[in-house]
């Protein structure tokens, strides 16, 4: 079996303001052990003896105008290795008309994705939008129509609160594929918390054209934990179904708690009790059909 890793970061440390200065309280705890070049030497020597062929970054909050040099640093990588073989470049997509950014940064060949991160939470540390319904803006709406016009899908991540405008979105970009990143994010983790994740995947996988990204199920638990992990996966591929389900390891903020073998162990497990024979659907042929690999 290949494996398409659909998620993953490089950086330099200089690059990312928010890795610069003391330590803040974020979604995934103390980062002091990412505060540093993470290139992609690294990542390859990362998933050596796994089995990943290929990948797809996605962007890493570069400061907004700088959305085009964090696609020039990426296409470096992969001139002198061949890693990765696509982007999900950043874009403002709640300024007026987006179409300006969209032709520089598809000047790339290797762009094939949008995310702009859009999650709101009660929670001020879990916040990137200013409220619960930017996700369905009119000015958002138009910009991701516009997605269709290059090819280009959209990385959508939300939380399970914010469901009901994402669909808004949803079914107004009808020619527009949606990749649900890290599963919609369980963060509440007690019976009536599983139960609106649930309800809002239900939801979500209700529009043809939603995908769910496996990833990230260590951002709010801070470690590798094997029955999370499978109740999530499970719960995903029986919603979705395994040919709208595709995997990511979210590296290197994983890395925080974890090395990538540990993790992709545990991911593989929960994939064969969930889909069991599907396994090359989920880690191999939706990403590439999506990112075009």
């Amino acid at each position: 079996m290949t494996i398409i890793d659909a998620h993953h970061h490089i950086w330099r440390r200089a690059d990312l303001p928010w890795l610069l200065g003391p330590t803040q309280p974020r979604i995934f705890g103390a980062y002091d052990g990412i505060k540093r070049d993470y290139l992609i030497g690294e990542y390859l020597a990362d998933v050596a003896q796994t089995g990943v062929t290929k990948s797809v970054y996605v962007q890493a909050n570069w400061p907004p105008n700088w959305a085009r040099d964090e696609v020039a640093f990426v296409e470096k990588a992969h001139a002198a290795t061949g890693w990765p073989h696509a982007i999900s470049a950043f874009c403002d997509m709640t300024q007026k008309d987006a179409r300006h950014d969209l032709d520089r940064l598809t000047a790339s060949p290797l762009v094939r994705g949008v995310r702009h991160q859009m999650h709101h939470h009660p929670n001020p540390l879990y916040r990137f939008a200013k409220d619960a319904g930017t996700v369905a803006t009119d000015a958002v709406i138009a910009n991701v129509q516009r997605l269709a016009d290059y090819k280009l899908l959209f990385e959508l991540q939300i939380f399970a609160g914010q469901v009901p405008a994402a669909r808004r979105l949803i079914e107004a970009c009808p020619k527009v594929n949606f990749v649900l990143q890290h599963a919609g994010m369980p963060e509440e983790l007690t019976h009536e918390g599983k139960a609106a994740w649930r309800e809002a995947m239900t939801q979500l996988a209700s529009h043809s054209n939603v995908y769910c990204k496996l990833s990230g199920f260590g951002t709010f638990i801070h470690k590798v934990d094997q029955e999370h992990i499978s109740f999530a996966i499970q719960e995903s591929v029986a919603l979705f179904g395994p040919s709208r389900c595709l995997y990511g390891s979210n590296f290197p903020i994983e890395k925080l708690w974890t090395d990538y073998g540990t993790l992709f162990t545990a991911m593989k497990t929960g994939v064969e009790a969930a889909a069991p024979g599907e396994e090359a659907v989920i880690f191999n042929d939706v990403a590439a059909r999506l990112y075009r690999l």
